[in-house]
C-alpha cells in the first residue's frame, strides 16, 4: 500500500469510534489496526463511547490517543444522542468513519458530515442487555458505506436490518504474538484458555471438564472479567486450586500458549476467536465448542470442534488430545494463521473456509472477501484510501 504522504497532500484522517474501550478482543484488534495504520502513513483517532481504566491504558500501550465521551453508559448497546452530539465536531475533518458496535456506529451515523464514509464493525451476536434497538439500528444502516461482520451472527444481523450483500464484508481480527516464546518455569503439561471471564466464553464449562478428568493438567486462564472470584471459587470446590492458575489479564498471551499441549475455546458465543488463532499459529492443537464462527475457523482439519455446554464431551475430547489422539497436523492452522497477521491483515484477500469424542466436522463454508478498512473516496476526489 502506498504512503499516503508520498503525494504531498496531507495524510488522510481515520475516525475510530468504538462503544466500549475495555481489555477486549474486539478493541485489541481495533488498536493493532490503528497501530498498522499509523505505520503507512494514516492518522487514527480513538474516540470511546465508554471506558475503563484499563482499557485506556491499553490505548496508550499502543500510542493511539483516545478521548472518551462517558463511563458506565453502556454504549456498546444503546444508542445515545448526546453521544452523537459530542462526536459531532470531532468527525468534522474525517475522511473516513469506521465505528466498532452498535452504539459507535449508531452516534456516528447521526454526527458525520454528508459525503464522509462510514464503515460499521460487529464483533459479537446482538443481545440487547439495555432494551432492543432494532429500529433504530435499521435506521442508521442506511447510512453505512460497509458494514464489517465477524462471524455468523453479527451476519444475521446485518441482513436483518437491510444491509445490502454489496456492502456486506466479512470482518477479521488482526492477531499478533505468532513468534512467541514460552515464559520459563511453565508447566511441561498444560492446558490454556485466553478470554474475558464471562458467562459467554463458557469457562464454567472447562472447569466441569477438567474435574473430569482422572488427573486433570495444570490449566491456564488467562485474562479477567466478572466471574473471576466465581470461578476461582468453583475450581476450589472441584478439587482443581492446586491445576487452575488464574494470571489475570496478560498483554502477550502467546508466551503462555506457546509450546502449550492444548489450548481451549469453550465458549458458549464466539464470532471468531483470536486466542484460537494465535494458538494455531503457534502450532498448539485447539479444541473449541462447534457454535458460531468456530466451525469455520477451525475448518478443514485446523481444529477439533465439540458440542457446546457439554462437560462430559468436552472432558472426552480433551483426555484424548492430552494423550495424542487425533491431534490435528499444525501445519493448516498455521497457514490460516498466518492471513491475520497486521501486514495480510491490510490486503484484500479470500477467507476459504478419530475417536467418537472428536467426530464432529464443520460444514463447508465458501469463500468471502473481507478488508481491515474498505478502499473508498474521500470528499477530495484526488484522495483515495486503500489500507
Amino acid at each position: 500500500m502506498a504512503d499516503p504522504n508520498s503525494t504531498g497532500r496531507r495524510p488522510l484522517t481515520i475516525a475510530r469510534v468504538i462503544g466500549v474501550l475495555e481489555r477486549g478482543g474486539a478493541q485489541l484488534s481495533a488498536l493493532r489496526l490503528s497501530a498498522a495504520l499509523r505505520s503507512e502513513g494514516f492518522d487514527t483517532r480513538l474516540y470511546a463511547g465508554d471506558a475503563t481504566d484499563e482499557g485506556i491504558a491499553l490505548a496508550a500501550a499502543f500510542d493511539v490517543p483516545v478521548e472518551t465521551f462517558a463511563r458506565d453508559a453502556h454504549l456498546q448497546w444503546v444508542p445515545s444522542t448526546d453521544f452523537a452530539d459530542w462526536l459531532r465536531p470531532r468527525l468534522a475533518d474525517a475522511d473516513l468513519v469506521h465505528a466498532h458496535m452498535f452504539g459507535a456506529w449508531w452516534a456516528a451515523a447521526a454526527a458525520v458530515p454528508d459525503g464522509v464514509p462510514l464503515v460499521a464493525s460487529e464483533h459479537n451476536a446482538m443481545t440487547w442487555p439495555y432494551g432492543d434497538h432494532v429500529a433504530q439500528a435499521r435506521a442508521a444502516a442506511g447510512r453505512l458505506a460497509a458494514f464489517f461482520a465477524h462471524g455468523p451472527a453479527a451476519r444475521g444481523f446485518a441482513e436483518s436490518l437491510g444491509v445490502p450483500e454489496s456492502r456486506m464484508l466479512e470482518g477479521r481480527s488482526i492477531v499478533d504474538g505468532f513468534d512467541a516464546r514460552a515464559l520459563p518455569g511453565l508447566p511441561n503439561l498444560r492446558v490454556t484458555f485466553a478470554g474475558r471471564l464471562h458467562p459467554e466464553k463458557g469457562v464454567d464449562v472447562l472447569l466441569e471438564a477438567l474435574a473430569l478428568l482422572p488427573n486433570p493438567p495444570t490449566t491456564l486462564l488467562l485474562g479477567d472479567g466478572p466471574l473471576r472470584e466465581s470461578l476461582t471459587a468453583r475450581s476450589r470446590a472441584l478439587g482443581l486450586s492446586d491445576r487452575v492458575l488464574l494470571p489475570g489479564w496478560v498483554r502477550s498471551p502467546g508466551s503462555y500458549i506457546s509450546g502449550a499441549n492444548l489450548h481451549v475455546v469453550p465458549s458458549r458465543e464466539e464470532a471468531w476467536s483470536q486466542s484460537a488463532v494465535l494458538a494455531l499459529g503457534l502450532g498448539v492443537p485447539v479444541l473449541a465448542s462447534a457454535v458460531e464462527g468456530l466451525p469455520v475457523t477451525l475448518g478443514q482439519g485446523r481444529g477439533v470442534l465439540v458440542t457446546p455446554e457439554d462437560p462430559e464431551k468436552l472432558a472426552c475430547a480433551m483426555d484424548e488430545l492430552l494423550h495424542g489422539r487425533g491431534v490435528p497436523d499444525p501445519t493448516p492452522g498455521r497457514v490460516y494463521a498466518a492471513r491475520f497477521t497486521p501486514d495480510r491483515s491490510r490486503r484484500i484477500t479470500p477467507t476459504p473456509t478419530g475417536s467418537s469424542c472428536l467426530s464432529n466436522r464443520p460444514p463447508h463454508a465458501s469463500p468471502t472477501p473481507h478488508r481491515s478498512e474498505p478502499p473508498t473516496h474521500a470528499r477530495d476526489t484526488n484522495r483515495s484510501i486503500e489500507p
